[in-house]
């Protein structure tokens, strides 16, 4: 509880403007806005100054135990590390804090999941491992699911009487709320390595062992009674034994992935996603690849990799800012660059100003007038092209393969 505290003491300083605190923006992405946002290098760079740290790595390295538990997450990820760089991350409401004690329950989970697939975002669409949870979740309250579907459309109507940049940001905590206590295959669950709920005795009669090796004996019930032998104190080697117990642990948290993540194969919903819009496919690593060899296969890949330099860019160590902006005017728009894109006259005069004081944003304008160009134009042959057909046909015919082999076999059976 008193790493909690601190925890949360560190977040209120980060979140107080007066006191010099990270600047929270609302960050313009294209035809949408992404509301209360800071980057992980302005919460690095917060975190060596206010707290006297030197070294980037140690800033690194609180960032992601602060973020384990959830009091920043990433907007766009599912794995609650740290980046110094452009990604976006979100504070977290205190009302999701750990130090509130809320242990969730399935039915509390299954009220989320069930409620997730009544409202029709992209951004709320349960991932493979939540569709399965939610399979798993509904056989085991099958006698109870009509209240839980009841509870999850009450809390849907509610939530839609809300202002949308509200419910988008409270939608977002809701999510990183349960990626502590529902985390991703692969993640570690940090919840479950609670020292108070490691130190809980159920019985006070049994001797308890603690995840950490260290057993422990409780009082007698009577006060009377006192033990003739002498309590052993905690020495500085349990200490430093529990911490690195932790450290381990959350070391695996921010280095495992997800197999879900890691899947290279595209399914056939995936392909599909593809052609609801462009954003679909430039936010699938997958569909980015399919759509660059389509680009190289025209001889005009240019666009897209000058799209892509541009949201690398963006997460870039401020130190390495000036560089990779000359970088990219080289590559790109200098006069005779080697892959020269194509530029309305506003948009170049802007760019050119903008590079004479370099940052993250400069080339913001032109990366977006050629994603408009490639919208209108190059993604529009990609979904007419004969590899995305066949993508989407040859995924189309492998399900149906399946299908047949799985009603073969129920009718042999």
């Amino acid at each position: 509880m008193i790493v909690y505290r601190k925890i949360e003491d560190i977040i209120t300083r980060m979140q107080d403007d007066k006191t010099g605190g990270v600047p929270i923006r609302t960050v313009k992405s294209f035809l949408s806005k992404i509301p209360s946002v800071v980057t992980g290098a302005d919460i690095v760079q917060w975190l060596m100054k206010n707290l006297s740290i030197e070294d980037p790595g140690e800033a690194i390295h609180l960032g992601s135990l602060i973020a384990a538990q959830g009091y920043v997450f990433p907007i766009s990820d599912h794995v609650l590390t740290l980046k110094d760089d452009g990604t976006f991350y979100r504070f977290q409401a205190p009302y999701f804090w750990p130090s509130n004690c809320w242990e969730p329950e399935n039915t509390d989970y299954a009220i989320y999941l069930c409620k997730r697939t009544m409202q029709n975002k992209a951004r709320l669409e349960l991932a493979d491992y939540e569709a399965e949870n939610l399979a798993r979740l509904q056989r085991a309250f099958a006698r109870k699911w009509e209240f839980i579907f009841m509870q999850a459309e009450a809390q849907v109507k509610i939530d839609r009487k809300k202002d949308k940049t509200e419910r988008k940001i409270l939608d977002s905590q809701e999510r990183a709320f349960w990626d502590v206590h529902r985390p991703v295959p692969g993640c570690v669950n940090t919840t479950e390595m609670d020292i108070r709920k490691c130190r809980r005795m159920k019985n006070p009669q049994k001797v308890k062992k603690s995840v950490y090796g260290i057993t422990e004996e409780s009082q007698p019930q009577s006060p009377v009674h006192m033990p003739s032998q002498p309590v052993r104190k905690t020495t500085k080697e349990d200490f430093r034994k529990q911490i690195t117990f932790l450290n381990m642990q959350l070391e695996r948290h921010c280095l495992k992935m997800s197999k879900v993540a890691e899947s290279k194969e595209p399914s056939q919903q995936r392909v599909k996603r593809w052609g609801f819009s462009m954003d679909e496919v430039l936010k699938d690593p997958v569909g980015r690849d399919q759509f660059l060899r389509f680009l190289e296969s025209e001889f005009s890949s240019e666009n897209l990799r000058f799209w892509l330099a541009v949201q690398d860019l963006k997460k870039q160590p401020l130190q390495d800012v000036t560089t990779r902006v000359e970088e990219i005017w080289h590559e790109f728009l200098a006069p005779g660059a080697q892959s020269a894109i194509n530029l309305d006259s506003h948009s170049y005069e802007k760019t050119s100003q903008n590079v004479k004081d370099p940052g993250r944003y400069t080339y913001e304008d032109a990366q977006e007038h050629i994603y408009k160009l490639m919208k209108s134009d190059s993604y529009a042959r990609f979904l007419r092209s004969n590899a995305y057909q066949d993508l989407l046909l040859a995924k189309k015919k492998g399900k149906s393969l399946a299908s047949k082999r799985l009603t073969g076999l129920m009718q042999s059976s």
